[in-house]
């Protein structure tokens, strides 16, 4: 596929994202680009294990009826998607609390109800095996006319995942969120209640996992 007609909308550590059409459709293009400290014979091979990674996560989340964006095609070091001109939560998060400090009842409660959405369908995917690898609000759209959520960017996902993987998904958001929103953690705790609730017995044994992993955060931070 020829590039250089689309628009690159932005670039990561592992990946470019460009806009454009594909097959007369508006698409967004995931291009993972060679890593040139690696032999390359083995950047090709780790390369298209990741493409082929994602583009089963994507899939698997489709029969699972989790909001994903549409799987286009797949080849070599290229995916492409549906193009969703959507905010992130990120962005959604941000117009809510409208750069204050101080949060009001209704702000809590659109933010409450939002953490409530991301814990249970984060709970379905652990449920299914299906680890994330980068959750943060970045990675979360909300559609702005029916408020359901899409997850994006399962580049670093991988499936049946252990607890291990699956306290660090938690773990990668709560640190995700409270760094990027402050006096947000009324809504992470949402996010617990509603995946505990969503995995019930094992929910209860990731959520025991996560706060081991955050515990080992902190006396890593604390040593430096």
């Amino acid at each position: 596929m020829d590039l250089s007609q689309f628009e690159l909308l932005r670039q990561g550590a592992e990946a470019r994202i460009y806009k454009g059409v594909f097959l007369g459709q508006q698409c967004v293009v995931k291009e993972r680009f060679s890593k040139k400290y690696r032999h390359p014979d083995l950047d090709t091979r780790l390369t298209k294990e990741r493409i082929k990674a994602e583009a089963r996560a994507l899939i698997k989340c489709k029969t699972l009826g989790i909001r994903t964006p549409i799987l286009f095609a797949a080849e070599n070091e290229l995916l492409i998607m549906e193009y969703l001109n959507c905010p992130t939560a990120r962005d959604f998060i941000r117009q809510v609390l409208n750069f204050k400090n101080e949060i009001n009842e209704e702000q809590t409660e659109i933010l409450t109800k939002l953490g409530r959405e991301i814990g249970s369908i984060l709970a379905q995917l652990h449920k299914n095996g299906v680890i994330h690898g980068d959750l943060t609000t970045s990675n979360i759209l909300v559609e702005e006319e029916s408020g359901k959520l899409c997850f994006i960017d399962f580049g670093l996902g991988h499936s049946e995942g252990s607890t291990e993987d699956k306290g660090v998904d938690l773990y990668v958001l709560e640190r995700a969120l409270i760094s990027a929103h402050p006096n947000t953690e009324f809504m992470f705790e949402a996010i617990l209640q509603a995946y505990q609730q969503g995995l019930e017995e094992q929910g209860c044994e990731v959520v025991k996992k996560y706060q081991e992993i955050r515990m080992r955060g902190r006396k890593r931070t604390m040593v430096g």
